[in-house]
């Protein structure tokens, strides 16, 4: 779906970012269900955000290839208040915003939320997985607490 869809439209199915043509494939692959990060073709590193050129070697040969979306909670914040979203009720308590380590590559982080738990259990150093829920009727990549995951970092 998301390689056939044109850039206006793309534009209009994700009205609350800025959608530019560095970063429309992260897009397009929100519409198949995919989390695509930028991958260099000559050192094979990983980037996000999305960039024309490689920060490492300065290639301008980058594919964005689909990551597994598992990784580790690197940075955990919890916000009391902020812009209106759909799924996002501060009024039943802080929503959980994290910056996860992906596993394709130590220090490729990808930032979200987590889902289908309290908030009070979302820390630093717990094993997640991708998910996907709708915001403004098209996906929007988050996370979930592996099975197992358990808090302190085991799981």
């Amino acid at each position: 779906m998301g390689a056939s869809v044109d850039d206006a439209e793309l534009v209009d199915r994700f009205p609350w970012v800025q959608v530019t043509h560095d970063n429309k494939h992260l897009f397009r692959g929100w519409l198949d269900r995919k989390l695509l990060i930028d991958r260099c073709d000559d050192c094979g590193r990983f980037h996000h955000p999305p960039k024309p050129i490689c920060p490492e070697c300065w290639s301008s040969r980058i594919t964005p290839t689909e990551v597994s979306g598992r990784g580790t909670i690197h940075l955990a914040m919890a916000l009391h208040q902020g812009a209106p979203a759909p799924g996002v009720d501060y009024a039943k308590g802080p929503h959980p915003v994290v910056a996860v380590d992906l596993e394709e590559q130590p220090g490729v982080r990808f930032s979200s939320t987590v889902v289908g738990c309290d908030p009070s259990e979302v820390e630093i150093g717990l094993p997640v997985e991708l998910d996907w829920v709708e915001r403004y009727g098209s996906p929007f990549p988050v996370f979930r607490l592996r099975e197992g995951a358990k808090r302190g970092g085991k799981g």
